[in-house]
């Protein structure tokens, strides 16, 4: 509204005042009012208006939605606009912490100031920084010319932060304030020991409670609470812990209440919540995020591959596509020795040992039978030292089953993970793509003692967090024992941000991720994690999951046993035969034995009770 006349009330020249000074790098105002207010908008500054009706819930989301997120309000039921603010915080998604709040009295003479001062005892109110109450002086005259700037006392002790303070006071006639001080004194640079609530719980390196007095002062540690520790350090406030234990990371439910962490958050029972909270989607709707604090990818531990059985490893020379093809060579060969010596007789018997490289009885007196018989030699001698030569191999270098490495593997085979809360699937659950859809079916949720259980049977793979300097965030049911027979995947399922988690437009929100900031440019989170990983976590499992890939590249070195002597040696024509009974410390001469197929050498073998050794 543009001035159009000089004679303005008190009211109106105070505000102007207020708007020049402290709205200037506002984008956008909100003005409710229910009388005519006069005063001159600033032209970098875009005013919204709306007249003070039953229901402004509506029009405040409208206008916050636009940016119009700092407020000019002169209502005689400043309640209800304050009822309809909070209604509107939690369903916009505009997201400001240092919100602007100014409330001014109505014209009327007749206007009670304490229907102002009221709105310092409400819930919401707290959790607003830059409030101001303009409020006729006690000490006004019939035509008021003195107004107190009060807000709340907001930091501090907590019996205290609710109590009004008087900031100034602005006198019409001389058209200035008595003391010019800055009315919007919170800044969240010295909270004046006021006490944070943060919602955690014990999740090993995020957050340790109930730790032991004598290795840690505060009884608590780990990579989240020491920033938040940090953060109270700058700001001046003391950290208070809210748990949970039993519902953990918790949910939140559609009447805005709910359990765990995200709960105490969403029902202002915590001012923050912490312990690896994930940037979800669901969440972020209804809450503040900060900045990243960490980057952590999510994949599983998963049954390790084992040694395959010794009755597997004669058919492990070919594939089984060969091992078909021999089968059908047989019965072809087979067929085609009956047509050449029209009979029957001996057919299969004969063609299995020309397979083996073995001569026939009767070398027949046909042609058809001479050259059959000669390329089935022939076919015998390359198929029998193919084989021969994967045979050796197979049972002298170890052969595994086939390894879980990826997504589409534990898809495939049909294998749950899990873990002690859905939360591990939060990150995934909308997602559209049908692995992902196959995978999430195949998540399952069961107790720590259930899941310890579960470590040794080879029947469920367990998710883990990868942090960035190299360590593993891994449940408290995954012992060293257990992890002796699961290895890490090579695939993540997904990464994460991890964040903290306030109510929106928390006047916390700006400050802390300030300080994120810093930290990270400073390197302390990666040298945090470290620290609270060396000192607090299990080194034997973190090395076990850590190097679990390398477990069979690198495998006991034992003393050569007899059957792998057997294996490993075979003469030129067949295998070394020998009616020898082993006795010990016995030496036995072998002469002219080749070693996968190369030159001819000569050993001896050593037999002790120990072992048996070549020499």
């Amino acid at each position: 509204m543009l001035i159009t006349t000089t004679v303005l009330h008190p009211l109106e020249v105070l505000l102007q005042i207020l708007i020049n000074n402290y709205l200037l790098e506002s984008y956008c105002v909100t003005v409710i009012t229910e009388t005519k207010l006069i005063f001159r908008p600033p032209s970098n500054v875009t005013f919204m208006y709306i007249h003070a009706e039953i229901n402004i819930t509506n029009l405040i989301l409208d206008a916050s939605e636009h940016g119009c997120s700092d407020f000019i309000v002169q209502t005689s039921e400043p309640e209800n606009f304050m009822a309809a603010f909070e209604t509107v915080n939690h369903l916009g998604d505009i997201r400001r912490s240092n919100k602007k709040l100014i409330f001014l009295p109505l014209h009327d003479e007749t206007f009670n100031a304490s229907v102002l001062m009221n709105i310092l005892t409400l819930k919401m109110t707290g959790f607003i920084a830059n409030i101001l109450l303009v409020v006729p002086s006690e000490k006004c005259p019939e035509y008021c010319n003195y107004y107190d700037l009060v807000t709340h006392n907001f930091v501090g002790p907590d019996a205290e932060v609710d109590d009004p303070l008087y900031l100034d006071r602005w006198d019409f006639g001389l058209e200035q304030f008595d003391k010019g001080v800055n009315l919007f004194p919170h800044d969240m640079s010295n909270m004046n020991g006021k006490t944070v609530k943060v919602a955690a719980f014990t999740y090993k390196p995020y957050v340790l409670l109930d730790l032991d007095p004598s290795d840690n002062v505060l009884g608590r540690d780990g990579m989240e609470l020491r920033i938040i520790d940090e953060f109270c350090r700058w700001v001046n406030c003391t950290v208070e812990i809210v748990r949970d234990d039993e519902n953990q990371w918790g949910e939140i439910y559609d009447n805005l209440t709910g359990v765990g962490i995200l709960g105490n958050v969403i029902e202002d029972r915590a001012d923050m919540g912490i312990t690896a909270l994930y940037s979800w989607y669901e969440e972020y709707r209804v809450m503040d995020f900060s900045a990243s604090i960490i980057r952590t990818a999510i994949t599983c531990i998963a049954p390790a591959a084992r040694v395959l059985s010794s009755w597997d490893l004669p058919f492990l020379p070919f594939a089984w596509l060969t091992w078909v093809c021999l089968i059908i060579t047989f019965f072809y060969a087979s067929f085609a020795l009956f047509v050449a010596q029209r009979s029957t007789d001996k057919i299969f018997l004969s063609t299995f040992g020309m397979m083996l490289t073995q001569t026939r009885d009767d070398l027949g007196n046909s042609w058809r039978i001479r050259s059959i018989t000669g390329w089935m030699l022939v076919t015998g001698l390359i198929i029998d030292n193919a084989y021969g030569g994967g045979l050796a191999s197979s049972f002298t270098v170890p052969k595994y089953e086939a390894s879980i490495d990826t997504v589409q593997d534990i898809v495939d085979r049909k294998m749950e993970w899990g873990a002690t809360h859905d939360a591990w699937i939060f990150s995934i659950i909308l997602s559209e793509e049908p692995l992902i859809k196959k995978l999430l079916s195949q998540f399952r949720t069961y107790p720590a003692e259930e899941l310890k259980r579960r470590s040794f049977t080879r029947s469920t793979a367990f998710s883990v967090e990868h942090l960035p300097a190299g360590t593993f965030a891994i449940g408290e049911y995954i012992t060293k024992e257990a992890t002796e027979d699961l290895e890490l995947m090579l695939e993540n399922f997904y990464y994460e941000q991890c964040v903290v988690m306030l109510r929106k437009s928390s006047p916390y929100t700006a400050k802390l991720s300030e300080l994120v900031g810093r930290l990270h440019q400073s390197g302390l989170m990666l040298a945090w994690e470290t620290q609270v990983a060396l000192k607090y976590l299990d080194f034997k499992v973190q090395l076990e999951v850590k190097l679990s890939r390398s477990r069979r590249d690198v495998d006991e070195v034992n003393p050569l046993s007899l059957k792998q002597v057997v294996v490993l040696f075979r003469a030129s024509q067949s295998w070394v035969k020998t009616n020898y009974v082993p006795t010990f410390n016995h030496k036995l001469n072998i002469n002219s034995v080749i070693i996968n197929n190369n030159f001819p050498m000569n050993f001896q073998i050593f037999v002790t009770k120990s072992a048996i050794y070549l020499l």
